[in-house]
């Protein structure tokens, strides 16, 4: 069982299907109680959309898989928390 409870990709996908099927996919995963797909950038045959998915367990070889059965891809792994419960980022004097 895995004990991600939130993550946020960058993914590189074709304009379709839409951002709103993409959230459905991925939101339909076991263990995923919530998706945020935010459009960041477009060009002519792509969009880059930053995800954000928060659950009680989230599968992350779940998400990679229904990501690459839309046709997109994974830039990067930005954020991950783990555990028994989220821990939010604490801003440092070295943020600022």
């Amino acid at each position: 069982m895995s004990d991600i409870k939130r993550m946020v990709l960058d993914v590189l996908k074709p304009h379709n299907p839409s951002i709103v099927e993409l959230s459905k996919r991925l939101s339909n995963i076991n263990g995923v109680l919530g998706v945020n797909c935010t459009l960041e950038e477009v060009d002519q045959d792509t969009e880059s959309i930053k995800i954000t998915i928060e659950g009680s367990s989230v599968d992350f070889l779940k998400v990679e898989k229904a990501i690459r059965e839309c046709g997109a891809v994974i830039h990067s792994v930005d954020s991950v928390s783990a555990g028994k419960k989220l821990v939010e980022e604490v801003e440092t004097p070295q943020d600022r």
